[in-house]
């Protein structure tokens, strides 16, 4: 009895979740941006509290830039890192870099270097001379430590066009 009553429920969520639900994006593509150039800004964990105690642990940072268009090319403007109170730490570039179709190019800090501190991120300037697919942009943090490992990306987000 509590079997044909616990499937019957089962049958009749199955058959309206589709109308309850919020249609959902999982699997289904993303949609494209196009651009001619943006201002990207990339949050950068290079430390982040752990345990009880909230001892700092070290992060490695990856920072990617990734060309998702197919045939245009773009020129990397800037790539300049700032720290906790959004005081500059570092200029990558000397002068712009080309990142041509499915290209890409990347910046690493080290797990030791913690002047970022706990707020630091990345301003990205690129522009192209025609409208292309927008870059992915996004910094991966990875660290270890006494058999304890932590991993995760971090999506840069557009603040200018």
């Amino acid at each position: 009895m509590i079997f044909r009553s616990v499937t019957k429920l089962i049958f009749v969520v199955m058959l309206l979740a589709p109308a309850i639900m919020p249609v959902c994006s999982w699997g289904s593509p993303a949609e494209v941006r196009l651009s001619k150039g943006q201002t990207v800004y990339v949050p950068v964990y290079s430390n982040v509290y752990s345990g009880p105690r909230k001892n700092p642990f070290q992060l490695a940072a990856l920072l990617s830039i990734r060309n998702t268009d197919m045939t245009g090319t773009f020129r990397v403007t800037a790539i300049d890192y700032y720290d906790n109170d959004g005081r500059l730490i570092k200029r990558h570039l000397d002068r712009p870099l080309l990142l041509g179709p499915l290209g890409t190019t990347h910046v690493y800090v080290e797990e030791k270097d913690s002047r970022g501190g706990f707020g630091a991120n990345f301003i990205v300037r690129w522009s192209a001379d025609r409208v292309i697919n927008a870059p992915v942009i996004e910094c991966v943090m990875i660290g270890a430590t006494g058999g304890q490992g932590i991993s995760f990306v971090s999506p840069g987000q557009e603040i200018r066009e």
